[in-house]
């Protein structure tokens, strides 16, 4: 019996169109959104977790908050 990871290409399509009979095609966006932001905040926190000092890490996000904010202003 093979893992997950040998589904292919036909399992990955046929997953799909039973997500889309199961959801319908108004949901799918809506649940693959949620699902790339719950990614998304996972990743963020791992980063966190990892990084030595998360006070360095939320001054470095800041301040590249505040360099984008400057070239928009000045654009």
């Amino acid at each position: 019996m093979g893992s997950i990871g040998s589904i292919g290409i036909p399992g990955l399509i046929l997953i799909l169109i039973i997500a889309l009979i199961i959801f319908g095609p108004k949901k799918l966006p809506e649940i693959g959104s949620a699902f790339g932001k719950t990614l998304h905040e996972f990743k963020k926190s791992t980063r966190e977790i990892i990084s030595d000092d998360p006070e360095e890490e939320e001054k470095k996000s800041t301040s590249e908050t505040e360099e984008s904010r400057k070239k928009d202003a000045g654009a």
